[in-house]
């Protein structure tokens, strides 16, 4: 984005909130021509299904806010998604493939060629508080990643307890509990909030804009610790919402315990139906997820309160998304990602700040690929790699200008069998190593209940995807954002 395009925007979006509101005391005297702040709020394994339940998220971010209702991650796995966010690329161009050793991990990614890093040479100042890739810290806990000013980046394992956490603080290591003391003020979410809000307060009032990174564990569950019952609740929640959301079943799709998975790979065809005791696991499972969101929902509400008081609020773009989605029955699947499935691939992605729609809900195809393009975009900053996806703002301002098909990907890699595929925006066709296939009419079939790969009528419309998939599945750059429209089925 051009410096006269960042003023124009930001003229537009200060001259609506003068007419709306007086100006906020103590906002920076040089903010029409000042580059955007960026906060990016990134959550672990949240689904589309988990969004009614964060009314300050809808209210603060949705309501005010562009929201991609088609939002794909390209791979549905922490570590290699979260390697997309900070390079704009397909894992399959950034290298980490899997959460751990030998195809990937926090070693495997090229920290040194990340978006903190290009973020910097453009002027910002940078933070990042929480989560980071599978693996960081086993080797060097107090090591801090290229690019980032300010680091509190939580060491694994310790990551994956809500209690009992140990944080890298710019190059101290900090433990906060006991994984088994169930201290109310030391809940990993609001120690993360806490130090959210603080950077905040120090870096809102300066003129040097700023690149948050919060990135909370939940819903992320939590790992088995001696002497911490994970039965009832995994993860845990902050103790104030424990039993908030006691009364939640589990939601039942047509393809939540599939009957007919005949059409399905030998993976989910040899999968056991649901029992009641596999039901109320994942109905235990689902409660705790839900009520550990609550406590991301009040940090969103907290940081948009820090950046309204401090003036900020209309001069900094906010992303609310997660790594992943969720798996919790449909398929037959009781947990995890991972798989080519809806419930798995999409995730909630909205946008507010200035520049984006307020209000407006977009169906075209977002991706995990475009959020680095799109923050290098909203900063005037540029990259040193080359981007597999594309800013997201002029998707925002006029989406039927943008037909797109993401490649979805699982490898090639090392351990295990993988797939590579396509997610466009009336299929999902996917090959896997193992040799079978699955394609998916999402028009007609939205739940993935019948997969076509053999069905005569769309024989075309495969041939038409393998194709491009058999270009895409290997693109870098420019050759990654084309597409072909595909034929639909002789009917």
């Amino acid at each position: 984005m051009s410096q006269s395009r960042i003023s124009r925007l930001m003229a537009v979006a200060l001259a609506v909130a003068a007419v709306a509101a007086p100006i906020t005391a103590g906002a920076p005297a040089d903010a029409a021509t000042a580059k955007p702040n960026v906060v990016v709020i990134m959550v672990d394994d949240m689904n589309v299904s988990a969004l009614p339940y964060l009314p300050g998220v809808r209210s603060l971010l949705a309501d005010q806010g562009t929201s991609f209702d088609n939002s794909v991650v390209s791979y549905s796995l922490c570590c290699p998604s979260r390697g997309t966010f900070l390079t704009g690329q397909y894992a399959h161009n950034h290298g980490v493939l899997g959460n751990a050793p030998p195809d990937g991990g926090y070693a495997k990614l090229r920290a040194e060629q990340t978006l903190p890093v290009w973020l910097g040479q453009a002027g910002y100042n940078t933070a990042h508080v929480g989560k980071f890739l599978n693996g960081y810290g086993t080797a060097n806990p107090t090591q801090v990643p290229p690019g980032w000013g300010e680091w509190y980046g939580s060491v694994d394992p310790s990551t994956y307890s809500m209690w009992g956490y140990t944080l890298n603080e710019n190059g101290s290591l900090r433990t906060y509990g006991s994984p088994a003391v169930e201290d109310p003020a030391l809940y990993q979410t609001d120690v993360y909030a806490n130090k959210a809000v603080d950077y905040i307060n120090r870096k809102a009032p300066a003129g040097q804009p700023f690149f948050l990174s919060f990135a909370p564990l939940a819903p992320h569950g939590e790992r088995a610790v001696n002497g911490v019952d994970l039965s009832e609740r995994n993860p845990r929640p902050a103790p104030r919402h424990r039993g908030d959301l006691d009364a939640v079943t589990v939601p039942k799709p047509p393809n939540y315990d599939e009957v007919d998975v005949s059409d399905k790979p030998a993976a989910v065809r040899n999968r056991p139906r649901i029992t009641p005791a596999a039901e109320q696991r994942i109905e235990a499972r689902l409660k705790g997820r839900l009520e550990s969101l609550l406590a991301v929902d009040e940090a969103v509400t907290r940081i948009i309160s820090t950046l309204r008081t401090t003036g900020e609020l209309d001069n900094t773009v906010i992303m609310f998304t997660s790594d992943n989605g969720w798996m919790q029955g449909e398929h037959r699947i009781p947990s995890g990602k991972i798989v080519p499935y809806e419930e798995s691939l999409r995730v909630p992605l909205i946008i507010r700040g200035p520049g984006l729609p307020v209000g407006k809900r977009v169906t075209t195809i977002a991706a995990n690929i475009d959020l680095a393009p799109t923050i290098l975009d909203i900063a005037d900053a540029t990259a040193a790699l080359p981007m597999d996806g594309r800013s997201l703002l002029p998707i925002a301002n006029d989406p039927g200008s943008f037909a797109r098909g993401i490649v979805i990907e699982t490898g090639p890699k090392q351990n295990g069998a993988w797939y590579t595929g396509l997610r466009a925006p009336r299929w999902t066709y996917v090959e896997h190593s193992t040799g079978e296939r699955e394609l998916y009419d999402l028009q007609q079939d939205p739940f993935q209940l019948t997969s076509v790969h053999n069905d005569p009528r769309y024989a075309a419309t495969q041939q038409a995807l393998a194709n491009q998939l058999a270009t895409l599945r290997t693109c870098s750059g420019d050759p990654c954002r084309q597409w072909t429209p595909v034929p639909g089925p002789r009917l």
